[in-house]
């Protein structure tokens, strides 16, 4: 019967599917259950995208799915299989090249990913076979094996812990990569194998485990162990999350243990919680494509009137078969349907540079060698790293500029992961000692600072228990050797100096903290605490009950007994636990200390205590027990027990701790915020931590109204309840709100955050089975959007990457970032829009994963604010000019074929086709997209609102598109037929000769190439001696190259058709006077355009541009005069 219960406690009635693991591949005893031996993964990690023999299809098909690239290699084709008036190569190299440089890159990122997973997969193990220990690579480890790991190992896969070296059966374990804590954690052995101390005792283990199927929830494990002995009936055992040991945690301050493969390979919790890297597309890049779209439905709609037209024009015999051009047999007897087709093809060929190739490359270059910018930065370099910032994915640059949402990690992230103990408050008096941070003693820590006056004779008492408490109430342990976590510290006279470890970090600061006011923790031995006091007196307290801290009551208390037989309950937690508890003591004094304190953003505890009978501890003592020993709802009769032993308090004071935050971390949030982007902390943390920092960083002001979406909120009222009355409050205050309001003028500005924790996240995303009810999913957006800031407690690393998805997907489709240092980060860096990756003390696994990687969490304003900024003003010209470029090219083309009978004959000659946008026109654009600045640095540091004038990607938007494109039909219509018009009458050179037409190709072109080169030159702000160089140099290339090609007879060209044109034009004067006309009209209109926008509608941009230039000229009038005034007075 008692079987039974243990396994409904076990929660089997939840389960959707178990699997039995056989501990050391041992078969249960005969007549016990039947074996039936399961397949498993073995223990293999794949992170890599492409294999060996799947890379080229796989990236080939990537790439062409690129509308850009498959539209290339259609024409490509084309110019193979039909006779067009260009060559293939005009087509086919700049694609090869666009394809090999890109698979190269993405070879190159692969093969990186493959060595990392190479290097975790052979990672030496551990394991009993045989009653021996044999060495083993990682990845040939199978759900069953018996592992042995010792201290700082990192565990290899999901493991259940069996037995350890400690007496009582825990060990400790760092969580880092998993959950951003670094702190230790305490996890227990199964009671009946923790005797099992040898290998040969693992060996002769017969047991069998039942457990859940692998699922991505870090905190939640439901087993059970069978243990077959000598008896008929096995041992059965509980499992809970207690016994199991994730992979990648590290073993700390325990010399060895034994535990059994549970999950293995892509089935354990962290795998799971990782996500596939996908290709990730910047707004850039699908606006590029939208474009390309449209100017294909241009290009297709000229072709399909070009074609059209020949054959109206051509319905006249006369003009369908001149007699100097007679068709042959063969193209006579064609149907008219393949002949149109092939003309129309044709065509498609001939207008094809609309959408130039060569604007990919350009891009792909631009990406790439812009990037650099970023590791060169030196004030992203950090010292004490030695290291710079690092761009794993150049492919996303621009989309710094354009990030909306922020989702940063909080531990090592926003914070140091550093805890310095500030005060302590008892009974009013304040205690200050020097910097204290983790251990390690600042040089000016050399006495206590007592601030207040000095307690009398009772207070004396009260401040001496008070030490006491913070001496007894914790969980931390002492370390008595030369290393923690694989640091070396130094030797204090001699002996090896002990250091604190905890599973909170706070706790090590507090206790740090007593040790520099004169008590100081020695150790938990034979179940009894020692502490030395003041007269350096060893003071003994046997410890009798942890009730540990949880979140719910967000207290901790222990119960102690003195060498004097008297019965102590310590107990400290948050100020709102404990002042309702609290009966006697100078509660006023105290709560005053606090709130100041919390507005300083520090996190304060309370410490209080009440002293027992014998009789009421044995009261206790029997409420502890029976509800420890309760099989069914163990939380919840544990938590009733706890309420009524945890009251009748005598109050003692209160501390303060400070989580040190990153270096100007506040101040980096603080910018995000005025550039408008919403700031969310996504953390793995107590929610208590995860409030203080946020208030400490300058996410949560004073003034942020907090409204809670926990356990606790959900317990209390049912979620929908919950989430209604949120959305109410937020809604209802967003109605009141005037115009003043939101521009910031008004006083009664309500300013929201909201804070959730990943179980009641679990229930929103959860789909909901009643209609009426509503999407739960809507309505939490609707809050969120509300919120100037959103903190999101106690998330699994794919409750991370859910948040950023849902706010991805929303339909606003707003652009992301997320920050991490963790492995824990990794999933929602992959997640997001942009990912970065922090170097920070949790290994390098977000680095590694991430699109970006920077030292410090300050870094992240530099990188967006400048460097995205830049990207995006940049690269959107890139696109916008590139496209214009080419319709001032092409239409002409288009225009020439009403003038030639629709006969596809070329305006231009082959070599200018080819080589405009290859080298004419092609350096300018790409040295002004990396290294224009329309504002200084200096300008997008301190006003982080410019950021603003980029968003939602308004320099692509479809009006401005359209601007460029009808910009670039009008210049193209100017060059046509001003170049026509003016020539109608002056025909002839000053020796009678007739110009040709190509002649009128080379005038057209040569204004073409003027303009669009000056165009730029109107655009840039910034002008440095490569800009002048490339374009002056580009038009003078122009100029020389014209000159060589029609100046020489090449033996290696069929035709000569281009011999002396360039120069016979340059004799004549009007052709002088037309390409200088030509040219101002064409700039004119957008100069008067950008002159008219500025005077009536600037931006902010515009308007610091213009105060620039007018300071500068006001400074430069200044020292002209001084000057002037100087040789006057000389």
């Amino acid at each position: 019967m008692d079987v039974e219960k243990v396994i409904t406690c076990a929660g089997e009635e939840n389960w959707v599917d178990s699997r039995t693991v056989y501990i050391g591949h041992r078969q249960p005893p005969p007549g016990a259950e039947a074996y039936i031996p399961q397949r498993y993964p073995d223990n293999r990690i794949v992170s890599s995208k492409y294999t060996f023999w799947n890379f080229v299809p796989k990236n080939l098909f990537e790439q062409f799915r690129r509308i850009a690239n498959f539209y290339f290699l259609i024409i490509f084709l084309v110019q193979l299989i039909i006779d067009t008036p260009t060559s293939p190569i005009t087509s086919g190299l700049p694609l090869f090249f666009v394809i090999t440089v890109t698979a190269i890159k993405q070879g190159y990122e692969d093969w990186l990913r493959h060595k990392a997973d190479n290097a975790i997969n052979q990672c030496p193990v551990h394991v009993i076979q045989h009653g021996k220990v044999v060495r083993k690579q990682s990845r040939s480890l199978r759900v069953g094996d018996i592992v042995v790991m010792k201290e700082d190992e990192t565990f290899p896969c999901d493991l259940i812990l069996l037995s350890t070296s400690r007496e009582d059966g825990t060990c400790f374990v760092t969580t880092a990569s998993l959950d951003g804590e670094s702190s230790h954690k305490t996890y227990y052995a199964v009671q009946d194998t923790q005797a099992f101390k040898t290998e040969e005792d693992m060996d002769s283990l017969q047991a069998t485990i039942e457990c859940e199927q692998p699922q991505p929830d870090l905190y939640k494990f439901v087993g059970r162990v069978n243990i077959y002995q000598d008896r008929n009936e096995p041992a059965v055992r509980p499992l809970g999350s207690e016994n199991l040991l994730l992979r990648g945690a590290t073993l700390k301050n325990t010399e060895c243990i034994y535990a059994v493969a549970i999950y293995t390979g892509m089935e354990t919790k962290m795998a799971l919680n990782y996500q596939s890297k996908s290709q990730k597309r910047s707004a850039v890049e699908k606006s590029m494509n939208a474009y390309l779209v449209v100017y294909l439905c241009i290009l297709i709609s000229k072709a399909l009137i070009n074609t059209v037209l020949k054959y109206v024009w051509q319905a006249d015999p006369n003009r369908d078969e001149p007699w100097y051009n007679d068709r042959t047999e063969t193209e006579k007897q064609r149907h008219v349907l393949i002949r149109a087709f092939t003309d129309f093809l044709a065509f498609m060929v001939l207008f094809n540079y609309i959408i130039p190739v060569s604007m990919y490359v350009t891009v792909e270059m631009q990406k790439f060698l812009g990037s650099y910018f970023i590791t060169w930065d030196d004030e992203m370099f950090d010292e004490e790293l030695g290291e710079g910032a690092l761009v794993n994915t150049s492919d996303l640059n621009e989309e710094l500029g354009q990030v909306e949402y922020v989702f940063t990690d909080k531990t090592g992230t926003l914070t140091e992961n550093n805890m310095e103990f500030i005060e302590c408050c008892v009974d009013g008096h304040i205690y200050v000692p020097h910097a204290i941070c983790n251990g390690q003693i600042m040089p000016d820590s050399c006495g206590i600072d007592m601030i207040d006056t000095s307690p009398g004779p009772s207070g004396k008492e009260q401040e001496e228990l008070f030490f006491r408490a913070l001496c007894l109430c914790h969980t931390v342990q002492v370390k008595e050797e030369e290393t923690v976590d694989g640091i070396k510290r130094g030797l204090h006279q001699g002996k090896a100096t002990s250091f604190y470890i905890s599973s909170s970090p706070d706790e090590v600061a507090l206790v740090e903290g007593m040790k520099r006011l004169g008590f100081t923790y020695l150790r938990l031995k034979d179940n009894h605490m020692e502490i030395l006091n003041r007269e350096d007196e060893m003071e003994r307290f046997e410890l009798l009950e942890v009730l540990n801290f949880d979140s719910v009551r967000r207290r901790m208390s222990v119960i102690v007994r003195s060498c004097t037989g008297e019965y102590y309950l310590f107990c400290k937690g948050a100020d709102s636990a404990i002042f309702p508890r609290v009966i006697a003591g100078k509660v006023e004094q105290i709560r005053a200390r606090v709130e100041h304190n919390a507005v300083e953003g520090l996190r304060t505890l309370c410490v209080a205590y009440k002293t027992l009978t014998q009789a009421e501890y044995e009261d206790v003592c029997h409420r502890l027990n029976s509800a420890k020993l309760a099989l069914q709802d163990r939380d919840r009769r544990l938590a009733e027990a706890y309420d009524i032993i945890e009251k009748d308090f005598t109050l003692l004071g209160a501390t303060a701790v400070e989580d040190r935050l990153q270096d100007k971390a506040a101040d980096t949030i603080e910018s995000m915020h005025k550039a408008g982007m919403k700031v969310w902390v996504l953390t793995g943390d107590k929610m208590e931590t995860a409030a203080a920092t946020c208030y400490a960083s300058k996410l949560f002001r004073r003034s942020t109204q907090i409204l809670e979406l926990t356990t606790k909120r959900t317990e209390e009222q049912t979620l929908h309840d919950v989430l209604f009355e949120l959305s109410r409050t937020v809604l209802r205050q967003q109605g009141g709100m005037t115009r003043d309001t939101f521009s910031g003028l008004s006083n009664n500005f309500y300013d929201f955050g909201l804070i959730i924790d990943g179980a009641t996240l679990s229930a929103v995303m959860k789909p909901v089975q009643d209609d009426s009810s509503g999407n739960y999913k809507e309505i939490f957006l609707e809050i969120c959007r509300n919120c100037s800031a959103v903190l999101c407690c106690r998330m699994a690393p794919l409750q991370k990457a859910q948040i950023v998805k849902l706010i991805k997907t929303s339909k606003e489709h707003p652009i992301t970032l997320a920050v991490g240092d963790g492995a824990n980060d990794v999933s929602m860096i992959l997640e997001a829009h942009v990912g970065i990756g922090i170097m920070g003390k949790e290994g390098r696994q977000a680095a590694r994963n991430s699109d970006y990687a920077i030292p410090k969490f300050k870094h992240l304003k530099k990188i967006l604010l400048v460097h995205g900024h830049y990207y995006y003003i940049r690269i959107s010209e890139l696109v916008q000019y590139f496209f214009y470029k080419n319709v001032c090219f092409i239409f002409p083309q288009f225009l020439y074929q009403f003038f030639c009978g629709f006969s596809q004959q070329p305006l231009y000659d082959t070599a200018y086709l080819t080589l405009y946008n290859i080298s004419f026109t092609s350096l300018p654009i790409l040295l002004y997209s990396l290294i224009e600045q329309h504002i200084s640095v200096d300008v997008l540091k301190r006003d982080p609102s410019l950021y603003r004038d980029i968003a939602k990607n308004s320099l692509l938007r479809w009006r401005i598109f359209i601007y460029w494109t009808f910009l670039g039909v009008f210049d193209a219509i100017v060059f046509f037929f001003g170049a026509y018009f003016l020539f109608d009458n002056t025909t002839f050179t000053s020796n009678g000769q007739m110009f040709g037409n190509w002649t009128f190709g080379s005038l057209v072109f040569t204004v073409l190439v003027f303009t669009v080169t000056l165009k730029l030159a109107l655009d840039t702000h910034y002008w440095t001696w490569i800009n002048h160089f490339v374009i002056w140099g580009s038009l003078l290339f122009y100029v020389i190259f014209s000159l060589l090609w029609g100046g020489i007879i090449w033996p290696f060209l069929n035709y000569q058709r281009m011999y002396y044109v360039f120069m016979q034009m340059l004799s004549s004067g009007p052709a002088w006077l037309s390409i200088i006309m030509l040219i101002t009209v064409c700039l004119l209109p957008d100069v008067l355009k950008k002159v008219l926008w500025r005077a009536l509608w600037p931006t902010t941009t515009e308007r610091i541009q213009t105060k620039r230039r007018c300071l500068t000229a006001e400074q430069s009038t200044i020292f002209m005069l001084s000057q002037t005034s100087s040789s006057l007075s000389f």
